[in-house]
């Protein structure tokens, strides 16, 4: 597997070798040794997925507070999608900025978010379907998110404001100036 880190380094894209033949291909998606020797040791305890039936779907901004902080291992199975994440540790140097990549389910990349950031992402793909590990259990009353259109994140996620497929709930979110320390 090849690792390296974006430009906020706690967030790392994965890339796991695949072996093609006429038969088709081999993957490991997931090892624990390589990913501890890159991260340190970690439990992934849930699996979650999703379907985005159509482009320009977005889900997230999404974050769990503590106790039940999250990371997460995020890939996609089918189609592709573009993934955020932004630092919300106030004692980061990077707090308030963000990273994005592009995940493909033909390219098998990997992106590993630490709790303390807010994760989110955006169908470019009819179908896209997202699989990701998470270091902690799901639990309603933590759920946290900000608003993914937040001018002063600046993030350009390449689709017009109007095409946006939301969540009730991932539209009220507060602002990233009204989010709490929570971290």
């Amino acid at each position: 597997m090849e690792i390296k880190s974006l430009a906020i380094p706690d967030v790392l894209v994965i890339k796991p070798k695949v072996i093609q033949d006429e038969r088709g291909y081999f993957v490991e998606t997931f090892n624990q040794r390589l990913l501890a020797d890159a991260i340190g040791r970690t439990d992934l305890v849930q699996d979650n997925q999703s379907l985005s039936r159509r482009p320009f779907t977005i889900r997230g901004l999404h974050f769990q507070i503590a106790p039940f902080a999250q990371a997460k291992l995020v890939r996609v199975l089918s189609g592709a999608i573009l993934d955020v994440a932004v630092d919300i540790r106030r004692a980061s140097p990077h707090f308030g900025q963000h990273v994005k990549t592009v995940l493909t389910g033909v390219g098998f990349e990997q992106l590993w978010v630490p709790p303390g950031f807010a994760h989110g992402f955006c169908a470019l793909e009819a179908d896209s379907v997202v699989l990701y590990k998470v270091s902690n259990f799901f639990d309603p009353a933590s759920e946290r998110g900000v608003r993914w259109d937040d001018p002063e994140l600046g993030i350009e996620w390449g689709v017009d404001a109007r095409e946006v497929t939301l969540s009730a709930s991932d539209s009220q979110y507060p602002l990233f100036r009204e989010l709490p320390d929570l971290f």
